[in-house]
């Protein structure tokens, strides 16, 4: 059986925390472990809202850090930046001319990041799918690692491929499948169970970092928003208590285990008790990964010497697909 061709990006937009590692890149690593793998640090999608730029620098390196940290290996996965390949930007302007408005007008998450004041919103951020369709595409990527705000896009990228493949009467592109994790949460706010967990937020207490220290973690989790009452037996009466629920399913996605057997360890106990546990349990996996994010950050040669050499194998691969593309849509 061949193996899957598996794409992934992460945008370089500060440092990555808990729902990162939990969503993402936990995955990513045992994602290498049987596929070829290609993971990007997008920093394209990270200037469709302003980026300073000496930040943005810094974030690209912190993300490849962050990276190598959770345990992805540069000489199995290719790792590199998504600007430093020419094809990312090239494939997107070809399947900007496929994609149709109609399309791009469905896709929610414009809507809820433009907000009301759409007409300020800038023309990158309305077509981003169309660089995230031509990501994957760029690679003839087979499968893709997606949470539940990014299925919509990989529909999108689905229907670009199949439209281009019909357009031009050949099988160009497959058509990527979703890779769905299963039994995993997506991780929310420690302030407010209803939002995701963000790192925009301006609280940083909303979140745990992956560079937070062990006191760090222990005094978010004290803090963080539960319930008055003793931990519920049952799933149904978590349905009104999303940030109780919230801290349920991280314990359960860090001990392995599913949020049943979690409640039936937990029910009828303070969650003073729940926050002791986890609090254990994320010194015990997320502070090493701090620190080698930190010792990765202190050899910043290195880090750019990942980029680099990723970057030579990620063009190889785009060059020769993109030449098959222009020649297919008549370009000399």
């Amino acid at each position: 059986m061949e193996k899957k061709l598996v794409f992934s990006g992460v945008q370089p937009t500060g440092s990555l925390h808990l729902g990162n590692y939990l969503g993402a890149l936990k995955n990513f690593v045992d994602l290498q472990k049987n596929n070829e793998c290609i993971y990007c640090v997008v920093d394209l999608h990270a200037i469709t809202v302003f980026q300073d730029p000496i930040e943005l620098r810094d974030n690209i390196l912190e993300t490849t850090a962050a990276f190598l940290a959770s345990g992805l290996d540069h000489k199995k996965s290719i790792i590199f930046n998504q600007s430093s390949v020419s094809g990312h930007a090239e494939l997107a302007w070809i399947l900007n001319c496929v994609a149709r408005i109609g399309w791009l007008n469905r896709m929610t998450q414009f809507k809820d990041k433009a907000g009301k004041d759409r007409e300020k919103a800038s023309v990158g951020l309305y077509i981003y799918p169309n660089l995230m369709a031509a990501d994957i595409l760029l690679y003839k990527s087979t499968h893709v690692p997606v949470g539940a705000d990014q299925k919509q896009h990989l529909e999108l990228c689905r229907d670009i491929a199949q439209r281009f493949n019909n357009d031009f009467k050949k099988n160009i592109f497959p058509i990527p499948e979703p890779l769905i994790q299963k039994n995993i949460s997506r991780v929310m706010s420690l302030r407010d169970g209803t939002k995701k967990m963000s790192k925009s937020d301006e609280s940083s207490y909303s979140r745990i970092d992956l560079k937070d220290s062990a006191d760090e973690i222990v005094k978010k989790i004290k803090k963080a928003k539960s319930d008055s009452l003793p931990i519920p037996e049952s799933l149904s009466e978590l349905d009104s208590k999303p940030e109780a629920l919230n801290l349920l399913n991280i314990y359960s996605d860090l001990n392995k285990s599913t949020l049943e057997k979690t409640l039936n360890e937990m029910k009828g106990k303070d969650y003073s008790y729940l926050k002791n546990k986890l609090s254990e349990i994320l010194i015990e996996i997320i502070c090493p990964i701090g620190k080698k994010i930190t010792q990765f950050l202190d050899d910043k040669n290195f880090l750019e010497k990942v980029i680099n050499e990723g970057s030579e194998k990620a063009n190889k691969i785009a060059q020769k697909n993109l030449k098959e593309i222009k020649n297919t849509v008549g370009f000399l």
